[in-house]
């Protein structure tokens, strides 16, 4: 019996010190710790999922890993234009969508896609989100914004020089959204074709250019083909980073105090990146393919404002009715002004 009351104590020691080692060889692990998944919808390589991992990466990190993000760019959770609904049925925490892309859906931030002369990205992302937090739009009641931000604006890329306003007519461009009607305005015959389809027609001359932001003249090699760049300046698209709510409310406070505190930063950051990708792209075509960089003459710039004048009354009209759009374009001007002195 004695011999039997030994062993079981010399056993009871052995799996105590099993279970000890055990306790200090694995690192420990938060209470707290909580995984949320973020969506995205264009390739991982674009700026819209480069400024995804670095958000989780200062997600992570200012939350000493209480907070880890798993992320799925490429609509590999969600696509492009189901990734709002996505979110607020929670089928992913956090996604990053384009306003753009639903027209009519989001009356007050919609304003800011069209063409009002946005110098850079930084501007009108900073102008973008200085909206948002004035208006605080009831179409975002389901959802919690995390940051905002745009694409640069789109100029011209074209295989013959484009020098005067006069240049643009009837030329073939291909545009997207708004820019149809932006090009329609100007004089040009815009065509519209998915973006795979450009390097081919640029090279059959089915097209005479195109109009996009200026990071495609080295991203998707279209220096090779347009030697010639027109800065006007003309329409963006805006995206919105959002989360799931009652997600959101499950946060502690100090995490979502962290999460707000990135938010005009995130901002910033993007837009910032994504000028100097333009920048960067337009040297090397510069370099490569000896492109040249066009300035419209004043008379010009202002025959492309004189142009353009009904679409800004075209939204006022839209949506008047729904918000008060008049006093959101003199706000935007006012935001744009202010935030070009700053980011410029």
């Amino acid at each position: 019996m004695r011999k039997e009351e030994s062993l079981l104590k010399k056993t009871g020691f052995f799996m105590a010190a099993i279970v000890l080692c055990a306790i200090f060889a694995v690192p420990p692990v938060s209470a707290k710790s909580t995984t949320l998944s973020y969506a995205n919808f264009p390739p991982a390589s674009t700026f819209p999922c480069v400024q995804m991992e670095r958000w989780k990466k200062e997600v992570e990190r200012r939350t000493g890993g209480d907070i880890m993000i798993n992320t799925f760019p490429g609509g590999t959770l969600l696509g492009a234009k189901n990734m709002f609904d996505g979110v607020v049925a929670g089928q992913a925490d956090i996604g990053c969508f384009a306003m753009s892309y639903h027209p009519g859906r989001f009356p007050v931030v919609e304003a800011i896609d069209l063409p009002l002369g946005w110098p850079n990205a930084t501007v009108a992302s900073m102008s973008l989100l200085d909206l948002y937090e004035k208006y605080r739009p009831e179409s975002f009641k389901k959802v919690k914004v995390l940051t905002m931000f745009t694409c640069p604006p789109a100029n011209i890329m074209s295989i013959k020089p484009v020098r005067t306003l006069e240049d643009l007519k009837g030329m073939e461009i291909r545009a997207a959204g708004t820019g149809v009607k932006v090009f329609e305005l100007l004089g040009a015959s815009p065509i519209g074709m998915p973006q795979s389809d450009v390097p081919d027609a640029l090279h059959k001359k089915v097209i005479q250019g195109m109009a996009s932001s200026l990071e495609v003249m080295k991203d998707f090699n279209y220096a090779e083909y347009c030697r010639y760049i027109t800065m006007t300046n003309l329409q963006i698209v805006t995206f919105g980073v959002v989360m799931n709510l009652d997600r959101w409310n499950s946060l502690p406070a100090d995490v979502q105090k962290i999460l707000d505190d990135l938010c005009r930063e995130q901002a910033e950051w993007t837009g910032r990146y994504v000028d100097e990708h333009v920048n960067e792209a337009v040297r090397w075509s510069k370099d490569k393919y000896n492109v040249e960089v066009i300035e419209f003459a004043p008379e010009d710039k202002a025959g492309v404002n004189k142009r353009l004048e009904p679409l800004v009354d075209g939204y006022i009209k839209r949506a008047g009715s729904k918000v008060p759009a008049a006093k959101i374009i003199d706000d935007i001007m006012t935001f744009k002004n202010t935030n070009t002195g700053k980011y410029k």
